[in-house]
């Protein structure tokens, strides 16, 4: 005779609990871009985080990048928290590449354990990248006159409706060189021996395609997500961590949220250049 209902659920009841495979989702660019539009910050994303990291039985947390990468403190904030929530609970860390983890993607990335990318994923861009728009003779053509009052001397550089200086110029590089190194020592602290491509290759700003990428060591192996976790946790429930919707926008349907993007279309107009600019940086 079959177990009825009653057994059935005794039995469910007294059955171990799963392990599981916390999965968290960091996607777009890094760093705040204006009202209604948000990036990836170490704010944004601590909520998602410490749910990840502090649930029961988690056996690891699992990273999914897809990122052009934005602001270097940003992706330093979220790296380092990232390896300060796994040291605490003693939880192993994998992240997996997507489309692109570039720059700062790839940055957040090195806090894994572990990192797996795709056959045709983008990775790496270990470098530093400013830009902008001179329009010193633009506004003169139309009749415009560009006024700035400061205290110090140092205090508008690189203003693009005034004329660019040489020192400035080599202030800015003096800076993206300083930020250059700081992303090679955690490359090759996080990476250590796995690096099998010479410095000049490794960190000249380019990016590598999956299986490259695993040859001068910035990635482990080419694996995507449900694979690995099949076979590494075969038994263990995968938890996607999403992150939660703030009150007001709960309590408004979401009317909040498009209210600041109706305010927000100009300026946004303007970020989604940037960050149009970012991904195709890396030709996406």
């Amino acid at each position: 005779m079959s177990d009825g209902p009653l057994t059935r659920l005794k039995h469910a009841l007294g059955a171990p609990r799963p392990d599981r495979v916390a999965v968290v989702r960091l996607e777009g660019h890094i760093g705040a871009v204006g009202v209604g539009r948000g990036g990836l910050t170490a704010d944004g994303v601590e909520s998602v985080l410490k749910r990840a990291f502090t649930g029961e039985r988690v056996k690891a947390v699992v990273l999914v990048i897809n990122s052009p990468g934005g602001s270097p403190a940003q992706s330093e904030y979220i790296a380092e928290r990232v390896r300060q929530l796994a040291s605490e609970n003693g939880v192993r860390v994998l992240a997996f590449c997507e489309d692109v983890a570039a720059s700062g993607g790839y940055w957040i990335a090195c806090a894994a354990d572990e990192i797996f990318a795709a056959r045709t994923s983008m990775v790496g861009s270990i470098g530093v990248v400013s830009s902008g728009f001179g329009a010193a003779e633009l506004i003169g053509k139309i009749g415009l006159e560009r006024r700035i009052y400061s205290a110090g001397s140092n205090k508008a550089r690189l203003d693009m409706f005034s004329e660019e200086k040489p020192e400035d110029v080599e202030w800015l590089s003096g800076i993206q060189a300083d930020l250059h190194q700081a992303f090679i020592a955690w490359v090759r602290q996080r990476r250590g021996a796995k690096l099998s491509g010479d410095d000049e290759t490794l960190f000249s700003g380019d990016v590598w395609i999956g299986r490259r990428a695993v040859e001068v060591g910035l990635v482990d192996a080419v694996g995507v997500l449900r694979s690995v976790i099949a076979e590494r946790y075969p038994d263990a429930h995968v938890d996607v961590i999403s992150p939660s919707k703030p009150l007001l926008a709960r309590l408004t349907g979401g009317q909040l949220e498009m209210a600041a993007a109706v305010d927000g279309v100009v300026t946004g107009a303007w970020s989604a250049m940037e960050k149009r600019a970012r991904w195709s940086s890396v030709g996406l």
